[in-house]
């Protein structure tokens, strides 16, 4: 098992033995830059981390055996380019080459990846939905969504209008949905081509009066969605946690149904889905954006739910209980395909909690990395 780890200082790779103990942690790799989310693919053993910022720009590093070596795709300029071009020592000192970024100035990060039948997507901050057709050596922007007629009205969350969210449908490639904080859920049956927001309430009489402006409002939910997955199997399941509680959609995303009743709070980042069981799903509540965003009463739990979100269950065996303030973000939540399934997530501190028995107790197996932006786990041959 490998864990990719995303960090306000570079990647990082951990890995464990055949029965996911023995962590190692590799890193920082991908030159420190600021790395916002990782993937991989376990049959090729390709990984891809997305990040940058005002310093380096957006780019998309890309490893073709398995985390020894990676190269980088810069797609737009940050500071560096510009003290650069003024300022030759610099410039020696960095390497720089002055040649032309395929998106100039457009955006500042990649938040968000994802491989759906070969074909590698990111999302961006500002909002924006690439692909590229060979691996990440080359992109082109997803025309569709950047001239959706909402587009002009989307508003950003306290991070910034970001693309954090692809979910893909594994036996439809035309099929995807995506998350932006906060413009809500869109979602394509037609490769791209084409989006339709899907952030209806089913019950709109029972939620839309709401005082917190990220709230459900007007017959929808809020805008501000923080992470998003698909269940497994027939249909189109999916689940989200919100700046405003936890959602389960059966459609697709065309009606939303509040699920958060019995979570101590309605404010949380990360959201998981079993890879076999539909009903199970996990959550990391925090106390609120405006209390600390750190666990309610600072004694860490993961909350469980073994039937769609009809009740819930607090995990707590080998959590921190007292004076914990940590906050887990919205794609820093993972899990493996195992039996029982392996949960891991990330810190802000820098730990990394692990869980082999579905949640029912945890141990820390690192401690002391940089900001956790992001975890995925993936099983490597």
């Amino acid at each position: 098992m490998r864990l990719l780890v995303g960090t306000t200082k570079g990647a990082f790779l951990i890995s464990g033995s055949s029965h996911r103990g023995d962590w190692k942690v590799n890193g920082p790799l991908c030159d420190g830059w600021p790395i916002n989310h990782i993937i991989g693919d376990p049959d090729t053993g390709s990984l891809w981390a997305g990040g940058g910022g005002d310093m380096h720009g957006a780019g998309i590093w890309r490893s073709t055996d398995g985390g020894e070596n990676w190269q980088v795709t810069r797609l737009t300029k940050g500071l560096m380019d510009d003290w650069a071009a003024v300022d030759p020592d610099f410039a020696a000192i960095i390497d720089w080459k002055d040649e032309p970024l395929p998106f100039a100035g457009e955006f500042s990060q990649i938040w968000s990846l994802g491989l759906v039948h070969g074909v590698l997507y990111a999302g961006t901050k500002p909002a924006n939905l690439l692909a590229s057709h060979d691996g990440g050596k080359t992109w082109e922007r997803v025309q569709g969504l950047s001239d959706h007629p909402s587009a002009e009205s989307w508003n950003p969350g306290a991070a910034g209008l970001v693309l954090h969210t692809i979910v893909s449908d594994p036996s439809n490639a035309e099929k995807l949905w995506i998350g932006i904080s906060a413009a809500g859920v869109f979602a394509t049956e037609d490769g791209g081509k084409t989006w339709e927001r899907r952030n209806r309430l089913s019950n709109a009489e029972a939620c839309d009066q709401q005082n917190h402006p990220a709230a459900p409002r007007d017959g929808e939910t809020g805008h501000c969605v923080h992470n998003m997955m698909r269940a497994s199997g027939a249909g189109d399941l999916l689940y989200q946690q919100n700046h405003h509680g936890v959602w389960r959609s059966s459609d697709g995303g065309r009606s939303w149904d509040d699920i958060t009743g019995g979570l101590p709070s309605t404010f949380g980042f990360p959201i998981c889905v079993h890879p076999r069981d539909a009903g199970t799903i996990w959550t990391i509540p925090l106390n609120g954006d405006g209390d600390g965003r750190y666990p309610p009463d600072a004694a860490a739990a993961v909350w469980r739910s073994r039937d769609g979100g009809k009740t819930w269950r607090d995990l707590r065996t080998g959590l921190p209980q007292e004076s914990c303030y940590f906050t887990v973000l919205r794609q820093a939540m993972a899990r493996d395909e195992c039996d029982p399934v392996g949960l891991y997530f990330g810190t802000n501190s820098g730990s990394v909690f692990s869980s082999l028995d579905e949640g029912d107790s945890w141990q820390e197996i690192a401690r002391h990395l940089p900001t956790i932006l992001s975890v995925e786990a993936i099983q490597v041959q």
